[in-house]
C-alpha cells in the first residue's frame, strides 16, 4: 500500500471516528443543559459514562474492521445493547444520550446492502423515537401541553434526521475509500499483466530467433562431423554439436518457465482488473491449490476468459469458481453480460488455443450462454494421481 492510499485510508478513518467525537460533545452539552433542571442522579450518570467509554472502544474497533473490509458483528451487537442501555438510564437531556444509538447506526449500516441499511435505519427510528419522546416528556413535565406537543414533534424530527443522514454520510466516505483502493489495485494488476505479457513476448521471440539459430548450428555441426571423418576437426565439431544441443535444451527450459503462468497470481490479477473496470468479481476457491500440471493451463483459461468478459460483454458481475474433486479439476468463469454477437463468435482463436492446451492434459473446454442470460466458460481436466497440497494462509 503506497503513501497516497495510506493517506486516504487515514483520512476516512478519522472522518468515521469524528462521529465518536460528536458523541462525547453531545453528551457533554446535554449534561450542561441538564443542570438547569436540578442536580444529576449520580447513580445513573456514573454507569452511563462508563458504558459510553466501553462503546467508544467498540466503535474504534468497528471503524478499523470497516477499512479492513470486515463486518464486526460481535462489536456491533454489543454496541447496540450499550446504546439502548445508555438511552434508558442516562440522566440530563435525553436527546444527548440517544446520540450514542445514532453513532452506532452510522457504522452498523456500512458494509451491508442498501436494503439492510434502510432496515437498520427504520428499526433505530422505531425504537428511539418513542423512547426519546417519553423521556423528553418526563424531562419537561412542568411545561404546558402545547409546549410538550412541540417538544414531541421536535424530538421525532431530530431522531428521524439522525437516522436518515448519519449512516449514508459515512457510507459515502467508505465508498470513496473503496473506489480509491480498487483503482489502486487495478493499476497494480494491470502492471502485473503487462509484465507477464512482456515476458511471454520475450519468450516467444527468444524461442523463434535464437532457438532457430541453435537448431541450425546443431544440424550443421552434425553434418560436419559426418563429412570430416575421424579427424581432430571432426572431434571439435562434435563438441560444438554437443554445446549447441545443450544450449537449445536449456533455452527451451527457460522459455517454458517464462511461458508458464501462476494460477494464484493470475486470479489475484484478474480480480483487480475486473473490479477496476466496475465488474464485481467473486472468487470461490478451495482450501488447496490445483495440481501442479493443470494449474498453468487453468491460469491461461482464467486470463482468456476474463479478457473475453472485458471485451465482449456488458457484465456487471463475474464469478470464478475452482473445484477439486477426486476425479477432475474444474474451473468455471460465469458472467451476467453476454451479448448475442459474442455468443455467435464464441469459437474464436483464443478459445481454440485453450482447448488445445486442455487437450494436452486430457481436459476439455466448453463456452456457452446459460439460461439466466449469462455466459459460462467451463474447463475440466483429470485430477493428478498425487495432487500437490498447499494450505492457504
Amino acid at each position: 500500500m503506497d503513501k497516497a492510499i495510506k493517506r486516504v485510508r487515514r483520512v476516512v478513518r478519522w472522518t468515521l471516528n469524528t462521529t465518536l467525537g460528536l458523541v462525547w460533545f453531545v453528551v457533554a452539552l446535554g449534561l450542561v443543559s441538564g443542570q438547569e433542571n436540578g442536580p444529576f442522579d449520580w447513580w445513573r450518570l456514573g454507569p452511563s459514562l462508563a458504558l459510553v467509554v466501553v462503546f467508544s472502544v467498540l466503535f474504534l474497533r468497528v471503524t478499523k474492521a470497516i477499512l479492513d473490509r470486515r463486518y464486526a458483528q460481535r462489536e456491533l451487537i454489543a454496541g447496540a445493547v450499550i446504546a439502548l442501555a445508555v438511552a434508558v438510564i442516562g440522566t440530563g437531556a435525553p436527546t444527548s444520550w440517544s446520540f450514542v444509538a445514532f453513532a452506532w447506526l452510522s457504522v452498523a449500516a456500512i458494509g451491508v446492502r442498501v436494503r439492510t441499511a434502510w432496515i437498520l435505519s427504520v428499526a433505530t427510528l422505531v425504537v428511539m423515537a418513542p423512547l426519546n419522546g417519553y423521556q423528553m416528556l418526563q424531562f419537561t413535565a412542568e411545561a404546558d401541553p402545547a409546549t410538550q406537543a412541540g417538544i414531541l414533534v421536535g424530538s421525532f424530527a431530530y431522531t428521524a434526521l439522525m437516522c436518515a443522514t448519519l449512516p449514508w454520510a459515512n457510507r459515502l466516505w467508505v465508498w470513496i475509500w473503496r473506489i480509491a483502493e480498487e483503482a489502486h489495485e487495478g493499476r497494480e494488476a494491470q502492471a502485473r499483466l503487462a509484465v507477464a505479457e512482456e515476458r511471454l513476448r520475450f519468450a516467444r521471440d527468444l524461442h523463434d530467433l535464437v532457438g532457430h539459430q541453435l537448431s541450425a548450428i546443431a544440424v550443421k555441426s552434425e553434418l560436419a562431423v559426418r563429412l570430416g571423418g575421424d579427424t581432430p576437426a571432426s572431434a571439435e565439431m562434435a563438441e560444438v554439436r554437443g554445446l549447441a544441443r545443450t544450449a537449445l535444451r536449456e533455452l527451451r527450459e527457460a522459455v517454458k518457465g517464462y511461458r508458464q503462468l501462476d494460477l494464484t497470481a493470475e486470479l489475484a490479477s484478474v480480480r483487480g482488473v475486473l473490479e477496476a473496470a466496475g465488474i464485481a468479481c467473486d472468487l470461490k476457491l478451495p482450501y488447496r491449490e490445483a495440481p501442479g500440471d493443470t494449474a498453468p493451463v487453468f491460469a491461461w483459461v482464467v486470463r482468456e476468459a476474463v479478457t473475453n468478459v472485458l471485451r465482449h460483454s456488458t457484465a456487471t458481475t463475474c464469478e470464478i469458481t475452482l473445484r477439486l474433486t477426486p476425479e477432475e479439476t474444474i474451473l468455471e468463469v460465469r458472467n451476467n453480460g453476454v451479448q448475442k454477437d459474442a455468443v455467435k463468435n464464441g469459437e474464436g482463436s483464443g478459445l481454440a488455443g485453450l482447448a488445445e492446451r486442455l487437450g494436452a492434459v486430457g481436459g476439455k473446454l466448453t463456452a456457452e450462454p446459460d439460461r439466466k442470460g449469462g455466459f459460462v466458460l467451463r474447463a475440466a481436466a483429470p485430477a493428478a494421481r498425487e495432487p500437490v497440497l498447499a494450505g492457504r494462509s
